[in-house]
Parts: C-alpha cells; structure tokens; sequence
C-alpha cells in the first residue's frame, strides 16, 4: 500500500515463459489439455509461489520480450484486462482465457519517470489490448492465484536493429525508472524478467501427437548448453561485473532471449546487486534453455551485502 514510507523492491526473479508450462498445469483458463510435462521448471516455480505468499507484495512488475513495441516503452495502465490471449506458435498449448488487475498508478509514474531520463514511453490505455502469451505465463506459473496486482512493461525491439551495447543500456535507464517509481509510490513490489536463457530451439515438435513427451526433450545443442551453465553459475556467484562482459557474446552465440532487455532491466532496477542469486531449476522447452532464479533483496539488506551501479 502507498503511504509516507519509501516503497521497496523484496526480490527479482528471473520467470521463463514457454508456453508448454501453463499448458502442462491444466489450469481452468487455459483450454488445451495434457497430461503434464516440464515438472522440473513446473516444480521450480513452487517456489516462487511459496516465496509470494510469504512476502504478500503489493504488485508484480513484468518485462516481456513478447510484448514488443517499435518506438518506446509502453506500460500496462488499464484498471482491468480481460481476453483470449492465444501464442502464436502453439495456439494447440495456449488459449488463455486471462483476467488481470493493473496497478494504473504505478505503471503511469513509471512511464512517467522513463520519460524523465530521456526514454520514449507511454503508458498503455487501451481497454481492449490483448496481453502477450509471455506477460501472462511467467504470471501465471508465479501466482497462478492472480490476487497480486500487476504492471506490465513493453520490451522495446531496439536490440534487434542497434548494436548490444546501445540497447542494453535503454534498459539500464528503465530499471532506473522502474526503481525510482516503486520507491515514490511507497509500495513494496517483485520484479520479474520474463524471458528465457538460450534460446535455439527445435523448427517442428519432436511429437506433434503428445508435445508433453519428456521422452523427447533435450537441449538443442551443447555449446548452448554450455553457455547457459556458464551465464548460471556467474549469477549464482553474485558475478554481476563477469556477467555483463560477456553478455554481448551469450547473445549472439546463444541467440540468448536476455537480448531483449528483461534481464538487464531488473538487475538495473535492484541497483546490480552482488548477491547470488538461487538457482530453483533448469530445465529445457523445444530445446531452449530455461531457469528460474530468485534474487531475495530482503536477505541482501539483512546481511549488508552491497549493490553497485554500473
């Protein structure tokens, strides 16, 4: 809730979104059916939803590299969003019947102070907007309770005509004003950076008949998966410094999802943090390489360990 005090950001959590994760869970939302699959990011998303109910935060703040603008930084500002979000690529896993409550207040001051440091944005009014597939999963496998309310940011196509460097630090700006927003508006606020590690994948389902086939599933290539142990162990370590050197080179060599900007717009918003981040579970989709981590900022104070800008 707002108030005199300065709100906070309690943690970050890196939140993969494949679709196959909601479409395993047989949720009453989504249509499609199965008999399961994925259980080890499924499992490792118990967590997180365990972790939620502890700290009972005011709004969960998304950035997703599915929600893609041209010019700009769009934030989520409508009160209520209701729909049929459908995944392009797998409509058979993911039809998606959502029903999201927007923090209005907050993604307008963080548009508002994007705005402020130079960055193009706007916030989001349109009352019909159909929400991306990956906004709604990484929800979803968070709090599949939805009585968290939200704020989704666009992820602004920049890294994809600019060279990394350009791009990346758009996002550092955004972190910026996702943090100074949080910090006005007095509440205490989880970030997620919707997106995936490697992200080479498979053209074709191994088993069209049964996508859930685990049988099937395996990593894509093992120089990719190299790279994704490499990126995991640095963020374990607290390795912030180490991580962003060799960002550029994951990206390119791995056709790393972080190129979209969500992971470096939360490590910006908490400021870089030299805490290890824990690591819950690793696992692949069609290929890709998937985790999810937490960064728990209320255990980073409690110890005095220190954050750093870059």
């Amino acid at each position: 809730m707002s108030g005199a005090s300065e709100g906070r950001i309690l943690g970050g959590w890196l939140a993969p979104h494949p679709p196959h994760l909601v479409y395993a869970e047989n949720p009453p939302q989504n249509e499609p059916r199965s008999s399961g699959g994925w259980e080890m990011l499924r499992w490792a998303y118990d967590e997180c939803r365990a972790k939620l109910k502890a700290q009972r935060p005011d709004v969960i703040i998304v950035h997703s590299p599915h929600w893609q603008t041209t010019v700009g930084h769009d934030v989520l500002a409508v009160p209520k969003l209701q729909g049929l979000s459908v995944d392009p690529i797998f409509p058979h896993l993911f039809r998606y019947k959502f029903d999201l409550q927007v923090d209005v207040d907050l993604a307008e001051s963080i548009s508002e102070e994007a705005r402020a440091l130079g960055l193009t944005s706007k916030p989001m009014a349109n009352p019909a907007f159909r929400v991306d597939y990956g906004t709604i999963t990484s929800l979803h496998m968070m709090n599949p309770d939805w009585d968290i309310p939200m704020v989704g940011i666009s992820a602004n196509n920049s890294p994809y005509f600019h060279d990394p460097k350009t791009a990346q630090d758009e996002m550092i700006k955004l972190g910026e004003a996702t943090r100074i927003a949080i910090q006005k508006s007095g509440k205490r606020a989880v970030l997620a950076a919707s997106n995936s590690l490697s992200h080479l994948h498979f053209s074709a389902e191994p088993n069209p008949a049964l996508p859930e086939d685990m049988s099937r599933e395996h990593v894509f290539s093992h120089a990719q998966y190299e790279w994704d142990v490499r990126v995991i162990n640095l963020l374990r370590a607290g390795k912030i410094f180490e991580l962003m050197n060799i960002l550029p080179d994951f990206m390119e060599e791995a056709v790393a999802e972080v190129k979209a900007g969500s992971l470096m717009w939360m490590l910006s918003a908490m400021e870089f943090p030299q805490l290890p981040a824990k690591l819950h579970g690793y696992g692949n989709v069609i290929g890709t390489g998937n985790a999810v981590m937490e960064w728990d900022l209320t255990e980073m104070h409690s110890r005095g360990t220190g954050s750093t800008q870059l």
